[in-house]
């Protein structure tokens, strides 16, 4: 494996493609969940996105499961090929409920944020939450759902759905939808016929949706293994924890106005909800703390005093009229995009440090500001050095710059605690970074759930990942055919055909080589060499 195996490229839609904006559609699929419904979907905001606009999407949901973690790439993907993108969540309960919820507007969306934040800070006890939970209960729901729009997704078991929903609806005002799927599974009339009776008896609406975990029929094998990961069971007993068939895909409006035409009050759902839903994530922009500010003046007034105090402690001899220059520069920069408390905000936070004599030092693009050195954030001397404030704040960006502070490690504590007791701990909090898996990982737990095992596959797929060399340990008769075919699939690796030598015992070990040409046929294929040749997995 190569040793930035971690180094893969994001993906993007390309900015050479034309995607011209689709006719209004006659439905919205608002049950939608991206990779960030972690081991649950499929397919990522590309995919996704790509997919909807060719089946003629103009309008697009995504709500992953107590999350918003997907929102940002779907935001910008469907924006990417002209589709409005509609922000929203899966919420699932404690108690086994699940709902989507898509907020009307900046305010539900705040309260929607809070809720997740909640299940995933605390459990229902009070405790501090595991990580990677969250546990939230129907009070939690009812409390922070004012102005959204719920949807209930009913169970396969829809005797104890029934017997719920009135406590639900008496709970959840904002409850008005039940959700219905067509998914081929031999009761579907029958199912959404209950449920369109149910929706009518409590005065609510029925809702169609795909209950989407990808955006191709050929990811069901990915999902598949995905579902054994979660479960921690194998593909062979998995059984019906399992998606029954292929039909979570994302289907075309015209797919889904055919499928539910016995109930195109159900199509025409989505496109109210939809309509109600006129909040997006551009209307979110940084608010930032007023505590760094005297009363009667302004944060620039502040920041300019800030900045040309520590000018005159770093130049006591004068201050230089190029640095003087770059200075009213950036403060220019800074006024146009209303920053100022953002920089007097991270002023007082390296103050703090200072004052504890806590070791601290600004790093990054920061280092290309007068102004950070001033205020003695970076130890950049803008007379010594040609700086190039571009680098840190640019005109097209429409987001603040990064100021990268460090603090030594064993009183960084102290630093965080402050941070709490000055702003309160619901105004403050730690990032996370959301982690993918890495080749070595991912081969590990594929092979893990086909196999039981990870010593029988990890050092080919390795091989076939990263064109390196590696060793194979021999598969008994149908359990080799089986076992490359179904990883290759997994992996999305295109081939067409895999060829093998019968003369291959269990145990045996046998090298490969690299990825080359055959000289005959002039088709790819990784060539699996010395002794008998085991396997030529010939690429499509």
């Amino acid at each position: 494996m190569p040793e930035n195996d971690h180094a893969f490229e994001r993906r993007s839609i390309p900015e050479d493609g034309e995607y011209t904006p689709n006719p209004p559609a006659p439905f919205v699929e608002l049950g939608l969940a991206t990779c960030f419904s972690f081991l649950r979907g499929a397919s990522d905001a590309v995919d996704l996105a790509t997919t909807a606009w060719a089946q003629g999407y103009d309008q697009l949901g995504c709500a992953d499961i107590n999350s918003f973690a997907g929102a940002v790439r779907h935001y910008t993907h469907a924006k990417s090929v002209n589709i409005r993108p509609i922000t929203g969540t899966r919420i699932a309960l404690i108690t086994g409920e699940t709902f989507l919820a898509y907020p009307r507007d900046r305010a539900s969306y705040g309260r929607l944020c809070a809720l997740i934040s909640k299940g995933r800070m605390r459990d229902p006890d009070g405790a501090w939450q595991a990580k990677g939970v969250c546990d939230l209960t129907l009070d939690d729901v009812a409390t922070h759902t004012k102005d959204c729009i719920l949807i209930a997704i009913p169970p396969r078991d829809l005797s104890r759905f029934t017997k719920r929903l009135p406590a639900l609806i008496k709970r959840l005002p904002s409850l008005s939808h039940i959700a219905a799927s067509y998914h081929y599974t031999g009761d579907d009339t029958a199912r959404i016929n209950r449920l369109d009776a149910l929706a009518d008896h409590h005065r609510h609406a029925l809702l169609a949706t795909n209950d989407v975990l990808y955006h191709a029929p050929e990811r069901r094998a990915l999902q598949d293994v995905m579902t054994c990961i979660r479960e921690k069971t194998t593909i062979h007993k998995a059984g019906r924890l399992l998606q029954a068939n292929a039909e979570r895909h994302l289907k075309s409006p015209a797919e889904m106005t055919r499928l539910f035409s016995r109930w195109p009050h159900a199509i025409k759902a989505s496109l109210k909800i939809a309509k109600a839903c006129q909040f997006t994530l551009e209307e979110l922009k940084y608010e930032y703390p007023h505590e760094v500010l005297p009363k009667g003046r302004s944060s620039l007034e502040q920041l300019r005093l800030n900045t040309l105090k520590g000018a005159a402690e770093r130049y006591p001899n004068g201050i230089p009229d190029d640095v003087t220059a770059t200075i009213n520069k950036e403060l220019a920069m800074i006024k146009a995009k209303d920053i100022a408390n953002y920089f007097l905000t991270i002023d007082s936070i390296v103050k703090f440090a200072r004052q504890e004599g806590i070791l601290c030092q600004g790093r990054g693009s920061a280092a290309n500001s007068a102004v950070c050195y001033c205020l003695g954030i970076t130890a950049v001397d803008p007379a010594q050095n040609d700086l190039l404030f571009e680098r840190f704040i640019s005109e097209d960006r429409i987001e603040p710059p990064d100021i990268d502070v460090d603090f030594e490690h064993e009183r960084r504590e102290e630093v965080i605690q402050h941070i709490y007791k000055t702003y309160g701990r619901h105004r403050a909090g730690l990032c996370a970074t959301v982690i993918h898996y890495r080749p070595r990982s991912a081969i590990r737990e594929v092979g893990k759930v086909i196999v039981g095992q990870t010593d029988v596959l990890d050092q080919i797929l390795m091989c076939i990942l990263a064109g390196g060399h590696a060793l194979l340990i021999g598969l008994p008769g149908m359990a080799k055919t089986l076992t490359v075919r179904t990883i290759a699939k997994v992996l999305n690796l295109k081939f067409k055909r895999v060829q093998f030598t019968p003369d291959l015992m269990p145990g045996d070990i046998i090298g490969t080589d690299v990825l080359e040409t055959n000289p005959t046929t002039g088709e790819k294929e990784f060539r699996f060499i010395r002794g008998p040749i085991f396997c030529n997995l010939l690429l499509a």
